[in-house]
């Protein structure tokens, strides 16, 4: 995967996950504040039929109060009794019942088959003992209990909440229940409508999520193909500058061999061959030719010793075998001798061991700045430095020639190519190229860390 691609992934991946991480607490809240809802309308809903309920179970107390508070507890006083809340009723489903403390029904108005049978035992489908619950309730004063009962419009059973109360002096309990069927039916439309809001939010979420995605991804295409074709375009002007490079190295290689090994190679051929003409003569011309090949032999030395020099230009030995701030200091030495002008070279703290990358691109520069030196600066003494403080590596150069204009020369296509090149081998290795210059001199700085190098 390419960097461009891990940066997109890894600008997406952070967006995913705090969006995933809000869809989950949207969903734990949403949830949360549903089942919170439900329970308030619930409790709502309950509290609304308790309290018709005792509405309900006064009306038929008062429609039967004249019975209980006339003291009378004959046959037909209770029969009379019973025929008037059998009458009462309301809703589709609502009536009254009646059982005595020992569980036998009394008057059931719905199913009348029921009226003399003992339900004592008798429990619902959770094996809850229904008419032991609602005896328990009267006995107390009066009082609520759910329950299972087969609803009559439906017949079939539905919860039910039952209120009752006890008629005391005839040992009754007396009550009346609302079918809860209509309340379940209410919250599960509630539940329903919580998860479809939930559901919607959630695809929202997602939505937001796809579409942060797409824009994040499409941003960063845009920007690889802007990238891509300012990287393509930095490429073709460092190949260009990298072809003018060779051909001036090339330029001053082919200088350095005319102008210098070309002419002693004929001069030493032109003695040699004089010599060879004398050696057959008299006493006298074979000691010229021995003093003229005495003299050829001085030349071919200084032939050999430009080849050193020209070679060390090239590829430094010394770089490879003992290191940079030898080469370095081996630099300086041969410069001052063949320019004329001495370099002081100083070196500080511990250089063993450095990175070979980082060795060439310093030597390389340590090569041009003494180049553009020579060439330019018209420098009575170059100080140089190499000094390591703990992982930050530093060359320094600095002359007191007439300096230059670092900006100007930089932007300048025919001129600046060595400054620019010592930029592009800094910036290839990660360091840093600093140049001060002015009519007191000229110092060129560059640092590298060397952390980054390993």
């Amino acid at each position: 995967m390419r960097l461009r691609q891990k940066v997109i992934v890894l600008a997406i991946a952070p967006l995913i996950v705090a969006l995933c991480a809000i869809a989950l607490f949207v969903r734990q809240q949403a949830t949360g504040l549903a089942a919170l809802q439900r329970a308030t309308i619930q409790r709502a809903y309950l509290a609304s039929k308790e309290a018709e309920l005792r509405h309900y179970v006064a009306l038929a107390t008062q429609s039967i109060g004249h019975l209980v508070r006339s003291g009378r507890s004959d046959p037909a006083a209770l029969e009379e009794a019973k025929r008037i809340l059998g009458a009462l009723s309301f809703g589709d489903d609502g009536y009254f019942f009646v059982y005595d403390m020992h569980g036998r029904s009394l008057m059931h108005p719905r199913q009348p088959e029921l009226v003399g049978t003992d339900m004592w035992d008798w429990v619902d489908a959770a094996g809850v003992p229904t008419i032991q619950r609602l005896i328990e309730r009267a006995r107390a004063g009066g009082g609520f209990h759910r329950y299972t009962w087969v609803k009559p419009s439906t017949d079939r059973p539905a919860p039910k909440l039952g209120y009752v109360v006890p008629v005391a002096d005839w040992g009754w309990m007396m009550g009346t229940g609302i079918y809860l069927d209509d309340v379940e039916s209410a919250l599960a439309q509630v539940d329903a409508q919580q998860s479809r809001n939930i559901e919607e939010t959630l695809l929202w979420i997602a939505g937001l999520a796809i579409l942060a995605s797409v824009a994040v991804a499409g941003g960063g295409l845009v920007l690889n193909l802007r990238e891509l074709r300012v990287a393509d375009a930095k490429l073709k002007v460092l190949a260009q500058r990298v072809v003018e490079s060779q051909e001036q190295e090339r330029a001053r290689l082919s200088r350095d061999l005319h102008d210098g090994i070309s002419q002693a190679l004929v001069s030493v051929k032109l003695q040699l061959e004089a010599g060879i003409i004398r050696l057959g003569g008299d006493a006298a011309q074979q000691a010229a030719a021995r003093d003229g090949l005495e003299r050829t032999v001085e030349q071919v030395k200084s032939v050999l010793g430009e080849v050193r020099r020209i070679s060390h230009d090239l590829r430094p030995a010394l770089l490879d075998d003992l290191g940079l701030a030898p080469a370095l200091e081996h630099l300086a030495g041969e410069f001052g001798r063949h320019s004329g002008t001495p370099v002081h070279f100083r070196r500080e703290g511990v250089l063993d061991g450095l990175p070979e990358m980082a060795g060439t691109v310093l030597f390389r520069i340590a090569q041009e700045a003494l180049t553009n030196a020579e060439r330019h600066a018209g420098a009575q003494r170059i100080d140089m430095s190499l000094v390591r403080r703990g992982r930050c590596l530093e060359l320094g150069i600095a002359d007191d020639g007439v300096g230059f204009d670092a900006d100007s020369v930089a932007v300048h296509p025919q001129r600046g190519i060595g400054l620019r090149n010592m930029m592009e081998r800094m910036e290839a290795i990660g360091g840093t190229l600093a140049i001060d210059s002015s009519p007191q001199g000229t110092r060129v700085v560059a640092s590298i860390d060397l952390k980054e190098q390993q």
